[in-house]
């Protein structure tokens, strides 16, 4: 038994199970004197609900899962060789994609709004991230992964933008002259159109950006909020704990204080008791020693 293996194992279980199951590996390696193995097993952490659908994505749909990542290696290509007409194309064919993959994550999980957008933004960093790519893949996330800023768009390199400066006659008496998309510009016209074309995708990414960011705001004040219940929750269980603990006290100490009166009462009977008894044994020491 290795750690691979046993981390593969333990993120393949639910939240609710992984903290038991860890601590009892952990000491079975302990036992079995592997000192080592057993510290770095008690160093697995927990993964969020999110985190963990997203592992289950990986163990029980790996090809939908691998259709995303494949996707994204394509996307990611295409902004490096800036070609605008197959960056519009799988960004259309990127929608489709997460769509069907949180359709699956939904049904099969479970999953709370919150955690429903945390996976999200998990499998849209894994398309746009090739390091967040990897860590999908693996199947042991601990946390949600997400992608900060705009998705790159095509931005030209320094040999495009040189042909850019260049002349609309340079252009045209150059008709084998590769236009920004790859493809050979047949004529002068050929420019505008991929600017165009290249355009429409930066909008078109951009939006979809945009729409990243405001499902992010709005996961994220879903967290808030579902904490903040949370947290109510626990303290409204302990005001009623609290409250409960200090009425059964309470009537301890009611039922003390009534006991106490009681043996008061019967304290002050024995003195008057006891104060007859002194008093009449006198009286018969006096009489006795006439």
């Amino acid at each position: 038994m290795d750690l691979d293996e046993v981390a593969g194992r333990l993120y393949a279980l639910p939240p609710s199970e992984f903290t038991a199951a860890r601590d009892a590996r952990a000491r079975a390696a302990k036992d079995a004197g592997d000192i080592r193995l057993a510290r770095d097993i008690g160093r697995l952490r927990r993964p969020t609900v999110s985190a963990w659908a997203v592992n289950r994505l990986s163990r029980e749909h790996p090809e939908e899962l691998a259709e995303l990542l494949g996707l994204g290696e394509r996307l990611r290509a295409a902004w490096e060789a800036q070609d605008a007409a197959a960056l519009a194309e799988l960004t259309r064919e990127r929608g489709a994609v997460t769509g069907r993959l949180s359709r699956l994550l939904r049904e099969s999980a479970g999953l709370s709004a919150a955690a429903a957008s945390e996976a999200d933004q998990t499998l849209d960093a894994a398309v746009v991230d090739a390091d967040a790519a990897d860590q999908v893949r693996r199947g042991r996330l601990v946390r949600p992964l997400s992608y900060s800023g705009f998705a790159p768009a095509p931005v030209p390199r320094e040999g495009a933008q040189g042909r850019r400066r260049t002349a609309p006659a340079d252009r045209a008496a150059s008709p084998d002259r590769t236009a920004p998309s790859g493809r050979a510009a047949p004529s002068g016209r050929a420019a505008p159109s991929g600017r165009a074309a290249e355009d429409e995708a930066r909008r078109r990414e951009q939006e979809a950006a945009e729409a990243r960011r405001r499902e992010e705001i709005a996961a994220r004040k879903a967290r808030e909020r579902q904490e903040a219940e949370e947290a109510h929750r626990e303290w409204a269980a302990a005001l009623e704990e609290a409250q409960r603990e200090r009425d059964e006290r309470a009537e301890k100490v009611a039922t003390l204080e009534r006991e106490l009166a009681g043996a008061r009462d019967r304290l002050a009977e024995s003195d008057q008791r006891l104060e007859v008894a002194r008093r009449e044994e006198r009286h018969a020491r006096a009489r006795l020693s006439r």
